[in-house]
């Protein structure tokens, strides 16, 4: 028996609310996590989406398209793994009288450099310039934010990020050195830490972020932490050194040992 054709993907106009994120993993998504599609890329559009777990995600060509991934990637913040040799990274980056970690000093320069490294296994990038625009404008209104990598005065590498409250929703990372983007991540781990923030969504799931201590988790428990983070007050996007202290002097997991 053939089966029923799906329903159509809902198409939204500017106005209309995104619909529930248990749809993307229903039996009537066209395709798993796929959620809807069109609407623009508002601010108060991307505030309501990441607020409700939903993220954009498509190339060139193709429509604006939503998506709420199942098992969602997470990194709980004190399951983060600083390998041997990222630890040495980390302390010869500290001890360099030239390197730095910046937040929000050139945000711009963050997204288009991440715009321009495509994910490995892809030709192509899915920032699209409407997106860079976007994510521009949520930054302006205090939403997104860059994590920076400077080493004698120069942008060696970084990522960016939407926050709701203390709700991390991570989106991508460029480098220029070698590690020059794990140190950023590295650096917001601890900042995290430092700020009692317990977890950061990374979306989907990839060997790079399993081996940095990301992991699936239901997105129903994923759903469910996002209320209670978007209360609490955003911390101030400001790294300082001490930061760095408690993440390098903690324990090494078992599996450190790269």
């Amino acid at each position: 028996m053939t089966p029923p054709p799906l329903p159509p993907l809902p198409w939204l106009e500017p106005a209309d609310p995104l619909p529930a994120p248990a749809q993307a993993w229903g039996p009537t998504s066209p395709a798993p996590g796929l959620l809807a599609a069109g609407g623009g890329l508002s601010v108060e559009r991307l505030k309501q989406a990441y607020a409700q777990g939903t993220f954009p995600w498509y190339s060139q060509g193709q429509p604006l398209l939503w998506w709420c991934t199942h098992p969602r990637m997470v990194l709980q913040t004190d399951a983060f793994r600083l390998h041997r040799s990222l630890r040495k990274t980390l302390q010869h980056f500290r001890a360099h009288p030239q390197a730095e970690i910046r937040m929000d000093s050139s945000f711009d320069a963050v997204i288009t450099a991440c715009a321009h490294s495509p994910r490995p296994g892809q030709s192509g990038t899915w920032i699209v310039p409407e997106m860079v625009q976007a994510y521009q404008d949520l930054h302006r209104a205090g939403h997104a934010h860059s994590v920076e990598t400077w080493i004698e005065g120069e942008l060696v590498g970084g990522l960016y990020l939407v926050n709701l409250g203390c709700a991390l929703f991570g989106e991508s990372m460029f480098a220029r050195r070698t590690d020059a983007s794990k140190i950023a991540l590295a650096a917001l781990v601890a900042w995290a830490r430092h700020h009692h923030i317990a977890w950061i969504d990374c979306q989907q799931q990839t060997e790079h972020l399993a081996r940095l201590g990301a992991q699936p988790v239901p997105v129903e428990e994923f759903l469910a932490a996002i209320p209670a983070a978007r209360l609490r007050p955003a911390p101030a996007w400001e790294f300082k050194p001490v930061y760095w202290d408690a993440l390098l002097s903690s324990p090494p997991h078992s599996t450190d040992t790269d």
